[in-house]
């Protein structure tokens, strides 16, 4: 929308709509990924199922195994795209414990960052303190595509935290390693901007504080949030 002078305006609204497209855009392949790992085995199962069912006489108990097992595919992949769902269209105001966060941030990041040469050091497992669970979806990710466009592989990413009564400080820090690069990757959606990683921290009640090289984000307690 333009205002009386011609001139377009700026909607901070509308930025940080933009900062979460940009986001989910890169996002997007490992989302997939995740949707798709549970699909894979059922079609392979489904073919043995067939080449036996062809078979003079069949084999009935391997034939119920396999169907047990397609059964069991298939809870998980219904549970997968619900979990992929919940990304795009995530549950307000739902907590979890930061170490379990940052595990499911970087358990949908590890693969395709891996593949740039890039290894993920995180050593918050059993972090208990309870963060927005859409908040660190949408911050972490961004602060570890913003700063892995920004250094050249191969290199490692630590994570680590502290936490207090009030608040947890998630860190991030690079440092090179000596082994080979990664694989060359298509080139990204677009880089991701630090002021858009900005936008997305504040707009979750984070506090970021940042160079091209580490990252720290101050996170209040999820109960806290609403307070």
């Amino acid at each position: 929308m333009d205002n009386q002078q011609g001139k377009p305006t700026r909607d901070p609204d509308l930025r940080l709509e933009a900062a979460r497209y940009a986001l989910l855009r890169r996002l997007a392949h490992d989302l997939r990924h995740h949707m798709v790992a549970h699909l894979q085995p059922i079609g392979l199962i489904s073919e043995v199922m067939e080449r036996r069912l062809h078979q003079d006489v069949p084999d009935p108990v391997a034939l119920r195994e396999n169907v047990a097992r397609i059964r069991e595919l298939s809870r998980a992949a219904v549970q997968s795209c619900l979990e992929v769902a919940s990304w795009l269209a995530a549950e307000e105001d739902v907590g979890i414990a930061l170490g379990a966060g940052v595990d499911e941030c970087v358990s949908l990041l590890q693969g395709s960052l891996g593949f740039q040469g890039f290894r993920l050091n995180n050593t918050t497992a059993g972090e208990l303190f309870p963060v927005a669970r859409t908040g660190l979806r949408h911050v972490l990710p961004a602060c570890l595509l913003a700063i892995t466009d920004r250094v050249a592989s191969p290199c490692e990413v630590l994570l680590s935290a502290q936490t207090d009564a009030e608040r947890a400080t998630l860190t991030l820090r690079v440092q090179a390693m000596q082994a080979a690069a990664g694989s060359p990757q298509q080139a990204p959606y677009r880089v991701l901007q630090w002021h858009e990683v900005e936008l997305l921290a504040q707009a979750e009640g984070f506090e970021l504080t940042h160079t091209d090289e580490w990252v720290y984000v101050q996170m209040p307690a999820a109960n806290a949030r609403s307070a």
